[in-house]
């Protein structure tokens, strides 16, 4: 266990790096990190065919929004802990000698009235040049992520990324692309949802929109309601309501050839939940198929436990029971509006998304990926 900081103790300690050897490899390095509102995660990775494979990683809750929606600004203690945490991110880096990044903040600092300084800050005291990532690129990058779960069979797909700030929502139609082609051609959107494409087929975005609600910044605004079922209830409205203006919400959509991709910790809690596993197991997770059936029953499970089982509950965990209750608000409104017999569970997002868009752009991937 890590000493604890002396209180007030205004330094931040200085990681310790480890000594351990780096095996030498023929190709570069690449490296994604993510600082959203709730945590810093970061993948370092080699090409490897059509794929890449992981080296290192690093994945901390540092709750950088905490406070946000009350004050409009980044607290103090938010500050302290995502530096440490990207401390430890730099140390990575100059271990692996890695050259090759792409460094990302998301709704957190693009809300926050000191997100510019914030940056600042991190870049004098870390090394790191972070930048803020429009919302479109954000659901650009967790689609092209998600596209290896996508079904041959599948004509319309909606891709939801449920963030701690906010959740983007992608619909794709990809009834005019081959069946074979269709995972290439989500592929195919990392370099944007518009314009033409020369290197074969691109799925149409039919819409997208990016609901400034996620798992932590819905909590907060109902935080005043004190029962745990009505509060659930009026999150799972509200957040519906916010969906008004994404055009395909207007739409009934038909189960059959419709598939949703969702891509968050709320949606990887839920299938261990649903699979029962004591200890969360990617390998079972990621690509899990379940109905709405499944999923309603897991949240109905959820409830009954009340706010003092589910901090109990070994299959949510310490890190998510604060916050999977409005997670599973979003996700029971979006299965209310779009019921489906197929949502397929993603255990990646922005990371991955920005290496395959690396990759691609130095064309260290094998032809054929995007």
């Amino acid at each position: 266990m890590a000493p604890k900081r002396p209180t007030g103790a205004g330094a931040l300690p200085k990681p310790v790096e480890s000594a351990a050897p780096i095996k030498a490899r023929p190709g570069p390095l690449y490296a994604a990190l993510d600082l959203g509102t709730n945590s810093c995660r970061m993948l370092i990775a080699e090409p490897q065919g059509n794929q890449f494979r992981v080296v290192d990683s690093f994945s901390k809750s540092v709750q950088l929004g905490a406070g946000l929606e009350r004050s409009g600004r980044l607290s103090r203690g938010s500050i302290v802990r995502t530096i440490q945490a990207l401390r430890v991110c730099q140390q990575k880096l100059k271990r692996h000698k890695v050259r090759k990044m792409r460094l990302v903040a998301t709704e957190a600092c693009r809300r926050a009235e000191n997100g510019e300084q914030f940056l600042k800050r991190v870049m004098r005291e870390t090394g790191l040049r972070l930048e803020i990532i429009r919302p479109q690129e954000e659901a650009q990058l967790a689609v092209v992520s998600c596209a290896p779960l996508v079904s041959r069979k599948t004509d319309q797909l909606l891709v939801v990324d449920i963030g701690g700030g906010s959740t983007e929502l992608v619909w794709i139609d990809l009834t005019e692309v081959a069946p074979a082609e269709r995972v290439r051609s989500i592929m195919r959107l990392c370099t944007g949802f518009d314009g033409p494409c020369d290197d074969g087929p691109r799925a149409r975005v039919v819409d997208w929109i990016s609901v400034p609600l996620g798992v932590a910044t819905l909590r907060d605004q109902f935080r005043d309601v004190e029962d745990d079922a009505a509060r659930f209830a009026l999150m799972s409205w509200f957040f519906e309501e916010n969906l008004a203006e994404f055009a395909p919400y207007k739409e009934e959509q038909a189960r059959e050839g419709f598939q949703i991709v969702g891509t968050s910790g709320t949606v990887t809690t839920v299938a261990a939940s649903h699979l029962g596993l004591r200890r969360y197991d990617r390998n079972r997770v990621d690509g899990l198929r379940m109905t709405s059936d499944e999923i309603d029953r897991v949240i109905r499970t959820y409830l009954e436990l009340g706010p003092e089982g589910r901090r109990k509950d070994p299959r949510i965990g310490l890190d998510r029971q604060a916050l999977i209750m409005s997670g599973a608000a979003i996700l029971q409104a979006l299965l209310r509006c779009w019921p489906t017999d197929r949502l397929s569970v993603a255990d990646r997002g922005l990371r991955e998304g920005m290496l395959y868009a690396q990759m691609a752009a130095d064309g260290v991937l094998d032809e054929g990926t995007i």
